[in-house]
């Protein structure tokens, strides 16, 4: 309980102190996004808690199954059920396009940083997650461009979102970060 206590203040401190910023992200996402916010910066703020006191957290299997359900769930929301119910009939081929918008600051910069950091971050947990699950090249490689191909298709099919090469570069990114932190996530978590 003490490995957590302080990250959690942490958490709750910074994510009060920017909630004025962050309240903007449910004009246009579900407001699970600041479910999901919250979430994502606990875990870090954990995470470099336990690295830096040199500590370890044990979660049961079954337990860290359930964790992934309720983000998967979380993150299914945000990709497809919008509060405007705004439909989407846009789309982009050209690699970095949409990347090279929000880097040339014609674009607010708020919404810039959420969007590059989220199509990024908010997938580091799946490469985590399918590292311990394979260790097959072939897979760790093909099945997340495969997995964020088929959210990107029925994005555009339901217009519910926008097809983004982008999307899928910085959804893949983010697996593939996820697969360079699993010696650290499992110098400070233990699975049971």
């Amino acid at each position: 309980m003490k490995k957590i206590l302080i990250p959690s203040l942490i958490s709750i401190a910074i994510f009060t102190i920017f909630i004025p910023l962050t309240s903007t992200l449910t004009t246009y996402l579900h407001p699970v996004v600041l479910v999901v916010l919250f979430f994502c910066m606990f875990v870090v703020n954990l995470s470099i808690y336990l690295f830096l006191t040199k500590q370890q957290v044990r979660i049961r299997r079954p337990f860290l199954l359930v964790g992934f359900i309720f983000y998967t769930v979380s993150l299914v929301i945000l990709l497809f059920i919008r509060p405007s119910e705004a439909t989407y009939d846009n789309s982009n081929l050209v690699p970095f396009k949409t990347i090279s918008l929000y880097l040339s600051g014609n674009a607010d910069w708020f919404v810039s940083f959420y969007n590059l950091a989220a199509n990024v971050g908010l997938f580091v947990p799946f490469g985590v997650l399918l590292a311990f699950w394979t260790r097959s090249f072939l897979i760790r490689v093909f099945l997340p461009f495969a997995l964020i191909s088929c959210i990107e298709i029925t994005q555009l099919l339901t217009n519910r979102g926008s097809l983004d090469i982008d999307d899928l570069i910085l959804n893949v990114l983010g697996f593939y970060i996820g697969y360079g932190l699993v010696p650290l996530v499992r110098r400070i978590v233990e699975v049971r």
